[in-house]
């Protein structure tokens, strides 16, 4: 499979074509961005992490039950992923309070949330991903009533197995975002699963393993990535 032209480049990923029309080649970049790319930094090794959790996920979802848009990995940084029609829409589930749902809703951040929220968000840089529903959805036909219900199930699907991987673990989902597309008729789960698009926590200390360390200037940002990957068994090297 050979790698053509760049498709598409997000703030921390690039696509590209290949030579068949049904596959696309992602690439994770060392790029790290918060608040809509108001800070951006390069981090060294993040995007090889990067591609190698998300693959290590991706193959635990498809395991149980979960079809996803993930092939296999080509290099340290690539991934060979089916070319879906993306929906423009962001499914969060949050299991504990935390970022925007705090200052949004003015609750504290750490209360365990049972049962867990969800949220359809319109991915759309400019503005900010604003929060959608159901009804905006269909009227602007960026879904159908039928994906809507497979982009809940799937989602929620997910939470059950991976709230139990990271448990097994130590960690705590805290949160997530999902993104779907259209392949052959069938919804997919598309994009990534990494520390950048979820918030783990220690399940004892409650201590940060994800992008927030960036986004509120802690530190140690790849190293937490690697403690992420370390204690779930993905082979990093």
């Amino acid at each position: 499979m050979n790698k053509k032209d760049q498709l598409f480049a997000g703030k921390a990923k690039t696509v590209y074509t290949t030579d068949d029309p049904t596959r696309l080649i992602l690439h994770f970049r060392n790029d790290t961005s918060a608040f809509d790319g108001e800070k951006i930094e390069q981090l060294d090794r993040k995007g090889m992490i990067n591609n190698k959790f998300n693959a290590f996920i991706m193959q635990k979802l498809e395991e149980g039950g979960v079809a996803t848009h993930f092939d296999k990995l080509v290099s340290d940084d690539e991934s060979l992923v089916k070319n879906l029609e993306m929906l423009p829409i962001e499914c969060v589930v949050r299991n504990i309070s935390a970022g925007s749902l705090c200052r949004r809703l003015g609750v504290e951040e750490g209360q365990d949330l049972n049962p867990p929220t969800f949220e359809f968000f319109l991915k759309n840089d400019p503005l900010h991903d604003p929060m959608i529903n159901d009804s905006h959805i269909i009227s602007f036909n960026w879904a159908t009533e039928d994906e809507i219900a497979q982009m809940k199930e799937l989602t929620f699907k997910v939470n059950t197995i991976l709230k139990a991987l990271f448990k097994d673990a130590g960690m705590l989902l805290v949160d997530y975002k999902l993104e779907f597309g259209r392949f052959e008729g069938k919804l997919l789960l598309g994009d990534e699963f990494s520390p950048d698009g979820c918030r783990l926590w220690d399940a004892e200390t409650r201590n940060k393993l994800d992008k927030d360390r960036f986004r509120q200037g802690l530190g140690g940002v790849v190293e937490a990535y690697e403690e992420v990957a370390g204690r779930l068994g993905v082979k990093l090297d």
